[in-house]
């Protein structure tokens, strides 16, 4: 299992999810409380479907807390300065003189439609560690590409 990575953001927000997977708990305890009173329980529909439903609930809720107790907040992470790492903001540019901005942030936060790609993508991994300036050759799904970096930030 990779390590997650959270901005504190992100952490706010799985906590959101939490909270509000929790309340679905206790909605989807009621419905089978009610649907257990019907009878028999073999051919009641709505009893197995909040069954299963509060099952996807319940492992839901466990995945997100284990997320959130092993999570390392890139936010308090001391990462030096003019190094391409988790949480900064970097530009690159393509053999074609492109220019694009980044953010590497964790899995769970990875949105590459808002230039917030995973640190354990192709691309994040082959610019990790390098510094503005350097050239880097990175083996991508559509084959190998060349960029520049151009700047290093903060997200």
């Amino acid at each position: 299992m990779t390590e997650t990575f959270l901005t504190r953001a992100g952490y706010e927000k799985l906590r959101q999810d939490i909270e509000e997977l929790k309340k679905q708990k206790v909605q989807l305890s009621k419905d089978i409380a009610e649907a257990r009173e019907k009878g028999d329980l073999s051919e009641n529909a709505e009893y197995h479907s909040a069954k299963d439903k509060m099952a996807e609930v319940l492992g839901r809720i466990n995945i997100l807390q284990d997320k959130l107790q092993g999570a390392t907040l890139i936010d308090d992470l001391k990462a030096p300065k003019g190094i391409v790492a988790i949480g900064c903001r970097v530009t690159i540019k393509d053999e074609d003189g492109d220019e694009t901005d980044y953010t590497l942030v964790g899995e769970e936060e990875s949105d590459p439609a808002q230039g917030r790609i995973s640190v354990y993508s192709p691309l994040a991994q082959g610019l990790l560690h390098k510094k503005s300036g350097e050239k880097v050759s990175i083996d991508l799904a559509a084959g190998p590409r060349a960029f520049t970096i151009v700047k290093i930030g903060p997200p």
